[in-house]
């Protein structure tokens, strides 16, 4: 996998689909060659008309990271509207059922950064997927509980509208601009300390008491 994946997380109707094509449309006109993944769960549940068994998870979990690594392969930037993770979660928190943590993982820790949507938005009935406004804070504490257990690195997004959107923006440019900054860094002469008795950096001499003068 070639292309920089950039992992939108977050509780039931707090705009990650939104934000995922807005912020593709605009790294798309800055000239970077960006695409959106959609959340498979989505497809699945508009092609069956209803939402999936426990037992059926697993497929979708790994259907979406199958989609993810097809588009990184493709593209120097993906943004994926939610990844294996939230599968995992929304087990855990409908059937108790923490087995798909370890695929989740596996595949999250392919994930270059997570931007985890904040719970500032107002809850909108979407069709099958969603359950309700009280599911929200619970499956955000299973996410940040997941992601913390990963140290994956992540940053919350919050604000309305154009806010909320610069501000994923100017995480993600962040991001891009690391292997920048790293090589710059690695660039820099190594500061060392030069005793004033010898050239020896790891001279201890100018720690011992002098005699006065």
């Amino acid at each position: 996998m070639s292309g920089l994946v950039i992992a939108l997380v977050g509780a039931e109707s707090t705009g990650k689909t939104t934000l995922a094509r807005e912020l593709a449309q605009r790294l798309c006109a800055s000239g970077r060659d960006a695409v959106v993944v959609p959340e498979y769960l989505r497809t699945w549940c508009e092609a069956e008309g209803r939402t999936p068994a426990p037992h059926e998870q697993r497929v979708i979990a790994e259907r979406q990271t199958a989609h993810i690594r097809e588009a990184a392969a493709r593209h120097a930037l993906v943004l994926a509207d939610t990844t294996a993770l939230m599968t995992a979660v929304y087990s855990h928190h409908l059937f108790d059922d923490q087995s798909l943590y370890a695929v989740a993982d596996q595949a999250h820790a392919e994930v270059a950064l997570t931007l985890l949507t904040g719970l500032d938005l107002a809850w909108v009935a979407d069709g099958l997927q969603r359950d309700g406004a009280h599911v929200r804070e619970p499956v955000d504490t299973l996410v940040r509980q997941a992601l913390a257990r990963m140290q994956a690195a992540y940053a919350v997004v919050t604000g309305q509208g154009e806010a909320r959107t610069a501000l994923a923006l100017s995480l993600i440019e962040h991001e891009l601009e690391r292997p920048r900054r790293q090589a710059e860094q690695s660039l820099r002469p190594r500061w060392r300390w030069v005793c004033a008795d010898c050239d020896d950096g790891e001279c201890e001499q100018h720690w011992l008491p002098r005699p006065a003068p």
